[in-house]
């Protein structure tokens, strides 16, 4: 019989770091030895041993999961961490697999899939779930024109639809992305353009020619 992988929760909404918990408790070989509310609590949990693998969240208070990464990474070479966030854009999964993530799921991920990436990266594989392979295929170069404000190429196709009236599942089906990864694309388009809500993001991609008349 194979010993169990060893995982370490790291997610600071306590409610997801709970889920998870439990999910992982369902997988068949894993085992949860810890759950952390931030990076340094997931650091902490590492460095008292029997951990194999940490899943771990981006966005977290006290240190984030790009910064944890780089730590463990550093200093735990023999741990593995697979990212499972909400967040699938370009500079979130360049950041975390430059700072030694072996994985990146997003929060769409389901049980067995969940369960075998853990498997995959415990073997010292990479695995990243379909968007995160398309972007990375495409070179996870942000392309953006000098004068759009530091828009990737998906953002500004967001930003299109939007100006075309699109819904945001309207958008995820056309696009064959998540929901939750439409909205991260939109938050980030919004704060790059100072846009408050959707009718000042269409007069932007107008004005910016973004968008245009039929």
């Amino acid at each position: 019989m194979t010993d169990p992988i060893r995982v370490v929760v790291a997610d600071d909404q306590q409610v997801v770091r709970e889920g998870l918990v439990a999910l992982l408790g369902l997988i068949d070989g894993v085992e949860v030895t810890g759950a952390a509310a931030n990076g340094v609590e997931a650091v902490d949990l590492v460095a008292r041993g029997n951990v194999d693998v940490v899943l771990m969240d981006l966005r977290m208070p006290v240190l984030d999961g790009t910064q944890a990464t780089a730590r463990i990474t550093a200093d735990f070479p023999d741990v593995a961490v697979l990212v499972l966030t909400t967040y699938a854009d370009d500079a979130s999964i360049a950041n975390a697999l430059r700072a030694g993530a072996r994985g990146y799921l997003t929060k769409d991920a389901g049980r067995a899939e969940i369960g075998a990436a853990l498997r995959s990266t415990a073997a010292g594989q990479s695995t990243f779930d379909p968007e995160v392979s398309k972007r990375l295929i495409a070179g996870l170069t942000p392309t953006a024109s000098p004068d759009s404000d530091g828009l990737t190429a998906r953002e500004t196709e967001v930003l299109r639809l939007i100006a075309q009236g699109l819904s945001n599942p309207e958008i995820a089906g056309q696009l064959f992305i998540s929901e939750a990864t439409v909205k991260t694309h939109i938050n980030n388009t919004f704060a790059k353009i100072g846009a408050r809500h959707r009718a000042e993001a269409v007069r932007y991609a107008y004005r910016k020619g973004i968008a245009s008349d039929p």
